[in-house]
């Protein structure tokens, strides 16, 4: 059932943990507008030992999936994570939305960010459903409760080049679940709004690093 929703909606199986069922939220709920596609990357010099960085990615945009009938694909997120020495993010937060209109019937979900790695002008990102626009989604009915769904960005600096995102399909609930930052290739064309990507960025330090 709704084979292309599946595959369209399906591309957020982005790691999250979060505990919660997912509930059905009002119809009327919307993701917040986009931002301007860029990058900002920032190479300074050597940091000081136990330093922090920060990663950032936000923005919404409609992507060019390509199957027959009519389709509005969309992706929003707002997410952040934290890095110590070496290149395992942690404290990974935020949310994103999937949606997915065919012929008129809108889906989405709403999903919590458990992972979010960057570099350069790439990023991978994964959350856990938390909430859907209908009780007769194929993510409630077919997927596992909570199932975790992946994204990967393709942001290209400044905004000068194509961006594209990918999404990975969910999976029926006797299969294994996704890994955390766990996403397919960047396939879809970014067709209009954009993201805003900042790729470890030195954070003031306000607590030890992992280890510490």
């Amino acid at each position: 059932m709704l084979k292309h929703t599946l595959r369209a909606a399906a591309l957020l199986a982005l790691v999250a943990a979060v505990a919660a069922p997912a509930a059905v939220a009002a119809p009327g709920s919307a993701p917040r507008a986009a931002a301007a596609s860029q990058v900002r990357i920032d190479t300074a010099t050597p940091p000081p030992p136990g330093a922090r960085f920060t990663s950032t990615l936000k923005g919404e945009a409609r992507l060019g999936y390509q199957a027959p009938g009519e389709h509005d694909v969309r992706v929003s997120i707002d997410a952040r994570s934290s890095y110590g020495p070496g290149s395992q993010s942690f404290d990974a937060r935020g949310t994103f939305r999937l949606s997915h209109e065919q012929n008129g019937e809108p889906y989405w979900g709403d999903f919590a960010v458990d992972c979010l790695r960057t570099g350069g002008p790439t990023a991978t990102v994964t959350g856990r459903l938390v909430r859907t626009n209908r009780p007769d989604h194929p993510w409630l009915t077919q997927a596992a409760p909570g199932f975790r769904l992946g994204l990967s960005f393709l942001v290209p600096k400044g905004g000068k080049g194509e961006s594209r995102v990918g999404v990975s399909g969910s999976y029926p609930k006797d299969q294994p679940e996704l890994t955390p930052c766990m996403a397919p290739a960047a396939d879809m064309q970014v067709v209009s709004g954009g993201y805003r990507l900042t790729d470890r960025r030195l954070a003031e330090r306000t607590e030890p690093s992992p280890g510490e």
